[in-house]
């Protein structure tokens, strides 16, 4: 029982430092962001690699449903902090991001080829929020939920990793990043994920009223 204990205090020392130093915040936020007043969500690129053989149209029409599965996490996750009023911004709602990419023929498959600028001016933004997804299971179906209580003290089982990125909508900027790997302790599926891995950031999160 010792050891378990001395195992479990280690990990969670671990995860403590390791995710400070996945926060990046641009030393310019405040002067790039002192009049930002909506951010819009666009879906995250994904890479799936999973163990099973998929057609080409296939990978992409999975690789799509993530992203948009984590896009659809963040607005639910900033919805209920707007409510608490936490946020010193508002965040556009995602139904009517797509409208208005689809509307311009943007859609998941080349929205790559246009930069941030382009995309804030189109969605009509101060600031874009966007990132890239790398898994190996299909998290918005849940991961799998056998596994030891040792697997879940050291975090074992990599499924992958997640990176969520702010930019600056009038010069394209990166002004915030925060990066997490992803194991069966970030959270049974897309929706968990999400919430925990914000939840961990909030004090850094640069549009947190609580954190600031």
């Amino acid at each position: 029982m010792k050891e378990i204990l001395a195992l479990l205090t280690l990990a969670l020392c671990v995860t403590g430092v390791t995710a400070q130093k996945n926060i990046f915040q641009s030393n310019r936020f405040d002067q790039l962001s002192s009049d930002h007043r909506v951010l819009a969500i666009i879906p995250f690129f994904t890479h799936l690699d999973l163990d099973q053989e998929l057609s080409r149209g296939e990978q992409q029409r999975l690789e799509q449903k993530e992203g948009y599965a984590v896009q659809d996490a963040l607005e639910t996750y900033f919805g209920r902090g707007k409510k608490r009023k936490k946020f010193s911004v508002d965040f556009q709602n995602s139904k009517d991001t797509n409208a208005l990419l689809a509307q311009n023929n943007i859609s998941y498959d080349n929205i790559d080829r246009y930069t941030i600028r382009e995309l804030a001016q189109i969605l009509g933004v101060d600031g874009i929020i966007s990132g890239n997804l790398d898994v190996n299971v299909l998290l918005s179906d849940g991961v799998p939920s056998d596994f030891s209580f040792l697997d879940y003290i050291l975090g074992d089982a990599d499924y992958g990793r997640i990176g969520i990125k702010i930019s600056d909508g009038d010069t394209g900027k990166l002004l915030w990043k925060y990066e997490q790997e992803i194991s069966r302790k970030s959270g049974k599926d897309t929706d968990d994920l999400i919430d925990k891995m914000m939840k961990k950031a909030a004090r850094k999160f640069p549009y947190d009223k609580e954190g600031r």
